[in-house]
């Protein structure tokens, strides 16, 4: 008996193809396709609209080789809606978009014939990627395109939506900017936007009832989701709107990073996937059901040759197409390790620019063996991309998953190592002891920025939140202070930086921790809160400032981390750590860091003189205060001192003016001797002359050089012959910095008359 072709007793049978499967069109002819090697007939249905129509055409597709269905129609379609229908066990399935749609109607159940060229905003072949010379010089701002505009006191002229989010010049009823204007003034360099492709959740065709998402059920994964565009009844303003999006962020220098959940669906059995090739794209256990390591009711295939094929072909498609500048994978660990390192490769040969970051974990147990699963301690298996690292989240607050649970900043004890972990990135450090780590117990990133560095984001609580159910006892400037410190950790570690819409003005959900489908009162962004918060706004934008004026911060390699940053005094409640020799160029040759979480000052002596940057919210990237031998640390703050670098200008500076004091040591009968013993005290006076007030410690050693020479009368006499050798070099060099520090010299000169 000939075998039937279409019945295979394991997946692992299914023929396969490497052929596209988009739709191809153009004026002259449409080409429809379909793979789906179990089925023995496919149709194509045609409507004139993305809904309340009937079929105006029905057409057979051919069966071509493994499994592929096509069919070529020979004119121009363009705005045409349509269906597959497969049938699969002697019965017609119901109707589907198909998975390879890009272009869909309400609610997402039609796709539409289009030309993507005709839904390219004005300028659109001008767009470009946001450049990004390695991924920790980003800093990356999630957010929920409804959150941000949706309040009423926003005063948005398009609420909730893709335009919404980058107008310009919008602000609030208590007249501070809003949407783009705040994200851009806000300094990051990425927005994260939660899922924005086709959803089920949303009802397209009742929008004047307020409906909320996060956006974690997946039904068209190409296509943007049509609630968020000013019309979803026409499949191709969603798209334009969405590029217009795209457009004005890259306009306004940030990229766009798209949270994508290829790990499950928002239904099992009449899934897209499910609907053309049923069982396929998914995993299951052996009893037959469906396995659920999303938490969601299933689980999808990457493994598989057609399943990782639509991955890969989707994410190549949003990169082109939508000019996106990254990616974030939901439950990332679902997926093979093989899957996610393709992906990277394919969309790093569109955009060598883009970010792939995901979870590194799952949501429940999985028949993927976990030696292939893309987990966070498999990050050294996939070079190219980064995970959330939740040692850190957890250190710096402490566990998401109990009300109670403290971390570094609201109490915690023996959470400094784990502080440290992601202070480097979560890679090797000879000072880093990973027994000691939250969830690790070894290094899991290979450099630096494979760390996405993060105190929280739209899971769980607030920050704000989750510090005030933790520590109820805390007074209201106490929670400040350690909502500070918190996100001051996530800013000065060596991972990519990661911020959750709204923590930058103390943002609360109202004590909602699982708010994925909760209404807007809790979601929304309250932006009464930028002028009641001020002050925490202020901190935030300082501290982007200070990781985006020093590369100090944003090492891109391990050598360099571990060459560069050694950690100094760590005490209970206390961690420091210093960047030294100019780390990735920086204009400080030393940075010195201290968190303090006490609720009381700490006292810190210091073994050298450091200039002040950073003491409770004033910051001051000039430095133009000094501290030697000790330093008051204030209570639950952060505090950053600094050495300026000396450039090769300033060395040659240096050289000349070291050469001068040599001179007048040797012509006073001073032993030349005494200039070397006295090199190391010159430089730190150089360093001070280049202040224009004196030190207290440069004229105790001014003071103590002239004593030990014991001529100063005869000193001033012959500075007098040299003053005018001075003022001819100077004059000579024509140069301003040169003439700064020679004047000084002569200025201590005649302070001793």
């Amino acid at each position: 008996m000939e075998k039937d072709l279409h019945n295979f007793s394991s997946f692992e049978e299914y023929p396969t193809t490497d052929k596209s499967l988009w739709l191809d069109y153009s004026k002259e002819e449409t080409i429809f396709k379909i793979w789906s090697p179990r089925a023995t007939a496919v149709k194509l249905n045609l409507y004139k609209t993305g809904n309340d129509s009937e079929v105006f055409e029905t057409l057979d597709l051919i069966a071509e080789k493994n499994g592929l269905w096509q069919k070529k129609v020979q004119r121009d379609l363009n705005g045409t809606y349509y269906t597959y229908q497969t049938y699969i066990d002697d019965h017609w399935l119901t109707e589907t978009p198909g998975i390879y749609a890009k272009a869909v109607g309400v609610n997402g159940n039609r796709a539409m014939v289009f030309n993507a060229d005709e839904t390219n905003p004005r300028n659109w072949n001008k767009d470009t990627y946001v450049e990004l010379n390695v991924p920790n010089s980003a800093i990356i701002y999630e957010l929920h395109i409804r959150n941000i505009t949706i309040q009423k006191e926003a005063n948005s002229s398009y609420p909730g939506k893709y335009l919404g989010l980058v107008e310009k010049g919008v602000k609030s009823t208590q007249n501070v900017p809003t949407a783009i204007d705040h994200i851009k003034r806000l300094g990051i360099t990425h927005v994260h936007l939660l899922p924005t492709f086709d959803q089920y959740s949303i009802d397209e065709t009742h929008l004047e009832t307020p409906q909320f998402n996060w956006g974690y059920d997946p039904q068209n994964y190409n296509v943007p989701e049509g609630s968020f565009s000013t019309n979803p009844f026409k499949a191709e303003v969603r798209i334009k709107e969405f590029k217009t999006m795209v457009q004005a962020f890259h306009d306004a220098g940030i990229g766009v990073v798209l949270d994508v959940v290829y790990n499950h669906t928002g239904v099992k059995e009449t899934s897209n996937f499910n609907l053309e090739n049923p069982g396929y794209y998914y995993r299951f256990n052996n009893d037959g059901s469906y396995s659920n390591a999303s938490g969601c009711g299933n689980e999808t295939s990457s493994e598989r040759k057609m399943t990782q094929k639509f991955m890969l072909e989707s994410v190549k498609y949003w990169t082109e197409e939508y000019h996106l500048d990254g990616f974030r994978f939901d439950l990332m660990a679902i997926h093979d390790i093989e899957t996610m390192n393709l992906i990277a490769e394919e969309v790093k040969k569109i955009n060598p620019n883009a970010l792939i970051y995901g979870e590194g974990w799952v949501g429940g147990d999985s028949p993927l063996p976990e030696e292939k699963r893309a987990l966070k301690k498999h990050i050294p298996q996939m070079p190219k991309i980064a995970a959330f690292c939740d040692d850190i989240r957890d250190a710096i607050k402490g566990g998401v998953f109990e009300d109670n649970s403290t971390g570094f900043v609201n109490g915690a004890k023996f959470t400094e190592e784990s502080i440290k972990c992601g202070i480097v990135g979560a890679i090797e450090h000879p000072q880093l002891n990973y027994q000691y780590v939250n969830y690790s117990n070894k290094a899991w990133a290979q450099q630096p920025w494979q760390a996405i560095n993060y105190v929280s984001c739209h899971d769980n609580y607030t920050l704000y939140d989750k510090l005030k159910v933790s520590r109820p006892d805390a007074s209201l400037d106490e929670i400040k202070a350690m909502h500070k410190l918190s996100t001051a950790i996530v800013l000065t570690s060596q991972g990519t930086p990661f911020l959750h819409e709204g923590s930058e003005i103390m943002s609360t959900k109202k004590g909602d921790h699982n708010s994925y489908k909760s209404p807007d009162a809790i979601n929304e962004i309250d932006w009464n809160l930028k002028v009641l918060n001020a002050d925490v706004l202020a901190y935030y934008k300082n501290l982007i400032k200070l990781r985006k004026k020093h590369p100090a911060f944003r090492m891109p390699t391990a050598k360099e981390v571990q060459d560069n940053l050694k950690f100094k005094k760590i005490d209970d409640g206390l961690v420091s750590y210093q960047l030294k020799n100019n780390a990735n160029k920086d204009t400080w040759s030393k940075i010195l860091v201290i968190f303090n979480r006490q609720n009381y000052d700490i006292n810190y002596e210091l073994d050298q003189s450091w200039k002040i940057a950073v003491l409770k919210d004033s910051f001051d990237f000039e430095g133009t205060e000094n501290v030697t031998d000790n330093v008051i640390v204030p209570a639950i703050s952060m505090m950053v001192l600094f050495q300026k670098k000396i450039n090769t200008q300033e060395k040659y500076y240096k050289k000349q003016l070291l050469g001068l004091v040599e001179k007048l040591f040797i012509e006073t009968g001073d032993a030349k001797s005494r200039f070397i013993n006295c090199e190391a005290q010159i430089e730190t006076t150089y360093i001070a002359s280049k202040n224009k007030y004196t030190p207290k410690e440069a004229i105790e050693f001014w003071d103590k050089m002239w004593g030990e020479l014991n001529t100063k009368e005869a000193l001033f006499n012959k500075s007098i012959e040299l003053k005018s050798s001075f003022l001819m070099t100077v004059k000579s060099k024509r140069n301003a910095s040169l003439e700064k520090y020679l004047l000084f010299f002569l200025e201590e000169l005649a302070r001793l008359n």
